[in-house]
């Protein structure tokens, strides 16, 4: 027997609404009076793969709605379609069913109208360009002009302080070096969203912890909208306004933790005893759902 999707967004007797919390104000910078609402409104997503025996539900029946100025990580065991729904998102793949807002518009608007960056797991740079020229691609096919590709690429660069290294090439880089010019890249063009897929995922854990101020810091100048997707429990709670936990597949929200620690955050953080309560309280969410290790 095939699942189908429900016929409208509202949670059928097999399903509830997500348990839900009110986001952490955001940083000032990130306020804008002349937008209203969610920047990300998600209302009864299904995804489906195949039909029949070969039918695979990734997505059930998921709601979400993200503020401006928030930093919402996406955690969950792997498969449970935390990169699907960020994939989603971004216009790469389309639901079945439900409904799937970003600025007011749809996700193809928000890709051509050039609204999000895209970090991924992996830097994915040309290693015959340099970083700079790295940095500038976007902007040559968008099709800024010569000068304003270079200000907005030098500028980027010394936001994650890679100034001195425009010359260099990615193999010249080590890996939390090639992901920050990964994120200048993203950056380059003001988008009003920044999506991040595990980005520092295969760092070590003294480069991640290192990503993870930089990180938090970019955020906090730029005042950007960031959906970041972790394994890591720890970073999540480190890094977010909110966590959205995730179950295995069928993937849905099983809870949305409001992560109310103080901002700056520093490594400090992480030996507090609410951050230990906040990683407990997650681990025990998705123990509950089903069996769940992480870091």
């Amino acid at each position: 027997m095939e699942l189908q999707p429900p016929e409208t967004s509202l949670p059928g007797p097999e399903t509830s609404a997500p348990e839900t919390s009110t986001p952490e104000a955001p940083p000032e910078e990130a306020t804008d009076p002349g937008l209203e609402g969610p920047v990300i409104d998600i209302e009864g997503l299904w995804l489906i793969y195949g039909s029949g025996s070969q039918q695979t539900v990734a997505l059930r029946d998921v709601s979400l709605q993200v503020e401006q100025g928030e930093f919402i990580s996406l955690v969950g065991p792997s498969g449970c379609g935390k990169t699907t729904l960020l994939r989603v998102l971004a216009d790469l793949i389309e639901p079945t069913s439900g409904s799937v807002r970003i600025l007011r518009g749809t996700p193809l608007e928000a890709r051509l109208e050039r609204q999000y960056g895209y970090v991924f797991q992996s830097p994915v740079l040309y290693e015959w360009r340099t970083v700079l020229k790295n940095v500038m691609l976007p902007l040559e096919v968008m099709g800024f002009p010569a000068t304003e590709r270079k200000s907005r690429a030098q500028a980027m660069l010394k936001l994650v302080g890679l100034s001195e290294f425009e010359t260099r090439y990615p193999w010249q880089l080590s890996g939390g070096m090639q992901q920050r010019v990964s994120i200048a890249r993203a950056l380059s063009f003001d988008p009003d969203l920044l999506y991040m897929d595990e980005p520092f995922g295969a760092l070590d854990e003294i480069t991640r912890e290192r990503l993870n101020l930089e990180l938090l810091r970019l955020w906090s100048t730029t005042g950007k909208t960031v959906v970041f997707v972790t394994h890591s429990i720890s970073e999540a709670v480190f890094l977010s306004t909110r966590v959205v936990v995730m179950t295995p597949r069928p993937g849905k929200i099983e809870q949305i933790v409001n992560i109310d620690l103080p901002q700056p955050r520093t490594m400090d953080t992480t030996e507090t005893p609410e951050f230990f309560g906040y990683v407990t309280q997650i681990k025990e969410i998705l123990r509950a759902a089903h069996s769940y290790e992480a870091d």
